[in-house]
């Protein structure tokens, strides 16, 4: 899959257009559709793919992995006892604030 058939795969799966996606990450008009005949620039590569919240790898075809993530893990100190339901419960909210932060939000 080329590049800009990966872009319009994106496009379709968040529903909106190419030129819709130019116009929230700064990219000309029509600049994207030319990228199968020329080199984009890596900063508006890198912008198409913080817009989908993707690597650049994926979208050159290096992988099949859409993004990277890092390992969870928590570490704490909780005496040898066994969590109960409601601690698991208040760590998985702590995951997922943490998750938020991460993405900006």
């Amino acid at each position: 899959m080329s590049l800009v058939d990966k872009i319009k795969s994106l496009c379709k799966e968040k529903k909106i257009t190419i030129a819709e996606l130019e116009r929230k990450t700064g990219i000309s008009n029509g600049q994207i559709r030319k990228w199968d005949n020329t080199t984009p620039g890596i900063n508006k590569l890198q912008a198409v793919a913080d817009y989908f919240d993707v690597s650049v790898d994926y979208l050159l075809g290096r992988t099949d992995v859409k993004r990277y993530t890092e390992p969870e893990t928590i570490a704490a100190h909780h005496d040898g006892e066994d969590w109960t339901e409601e601690e698991l419960e208040e760590l998985e909210r702590f995951k997922e604030f943490v998750r938020s932060k991460r993405k900006g939000g």
